[in-house]
């Protein structure tokens, strides 16, 4: 069964900062193509919980250590969990959409990087993470859940408030000065998730960190599938349950995710500020749209997580 995706029906916002996706599990979300068995997935449920429960005396540990080794950290644990879950990870190289454009430039190694992707679950910090080592961005709501929050601040998450307009400025440093200090950090400009069979427009307001911090651009590309058909099985949208969600996870065999990693990117300043940073937004967003409707032709693949 394929998977059914509808146009959008309600509108793009709510506020600026918290768009819409037309998103809907009912309307999304098809049933798996090879769904795990009961015992499979009480096995599945019962690794990830020992995953979390494992992570917290880690996360506590790992806050007194340096970035790099914190983020290594974070990746090999987002492995371990991905891996409880039944969830393959793949990474791809993709190749850039630009050509010879003069506002590519190459990005000098240990410099700070701004990692963009397309948003479709809550499994994508942890796909990004396990992929790279890195900083996530979320929402100030997670910091809010007892469990999620220690996790989150051992891994390095940096948290924004996304219904407070007037604290944009202040987390837009905060990114920024991370990428002063050499972090890569992740971030999702659609500001919401989508299903995976397409995705938002990027929103450039992240984008002003990078250009505050001189930083360099990668895009990436999200894209789950089941035995190499686009799946929605893993997105969290509309009026789903984070439960509902973890459920369908790992109900579901033959799932992995494939991240489309592009060269970064760098814009030469030119033009207001506003203007940078939309051009900045749309030129990752078409890097991203490239691989989420077909891998590249000759990237490469190679599995990250058995």
């Amino acid at each position: 069964m394929t998977v059914t995706f509808i146009p959008p029906s309600i509108p793009p916002s709510v506020t600026p900062w918290q768009p819409l996706a037309p998103c809907q599990p009912s309307t999304c979300v098809s049933p798996a193509r090879s769904a795990a068995s009961p015992l499979r997935l009480l096995g599945r449920i019962v690794s990830a919980a020992a995953v979390l429960l494992g992570g917290v005396p880690v996360a506590l540990v790992a806050r007194r250590f340096d970035p790099v080794t914190r983020a290594r950290v974070t990746q090999v644990w987002a492995r371990l969990l991905l891996w409880a879950l039944g969830i393959k990870v793949l990474a791809s190289r993709g190749f850039s959409v630009l050509g010879g454009a003069p506002t590519v430039s190459a990005v000098p190694s240990g410099d700070g990087t701004l990692l963009v992707a397309n948003h479709i679950s809550w499994l994508d910090p942890l796909v990004m993470a396990a992929t790279l080592p890195c900083r996530p961005l979320a929402k100030s709501e997670v910091g809010e859940w007892p469990l999620i929050r220690t996790l989150a601040r051992g891994a390095g998450v940096l948290f924004i408030h996304r219904d407070r307009l007037l604290a944009l400025p202040e987390a837009v440093e905060g990114v920024a000065s991370a990428l002063r200090a050499g972090d890569t950090v992740v971030a999702f400009p659609e500001g919401t998730t989508w299903c995976g069979g397409e995705m938002g427009p990027f929103r450039p307001a992240v984008f002003q960190a990078a250009l505050n911090a001189d930083a360099a651009v990668r895009p990436a590309t999200i894209h789950y599938r089941e035995r190499a058909v686009t799946s929605a099985r893993p997105c969290y949208v509309g009026g789903d349950t984070l439960v509902g969600s973890i459920l369908r996870v790992a109900g579901t065999r033959d799932l992995t995710v494939t991240v489309t990693l592009f060269p970064p990117v760098r814009l030469s300043p030119a033009g207001r500020p506003h203007e940078a940073r939309k051009a900045l937004a749309s030129v990752a967003e078409a890097q991203v749209r490239t691989a989420l409707h077909g891998t590249p032709p000759g990237a490469h693949e190679r599995q990250m997580i058995a």
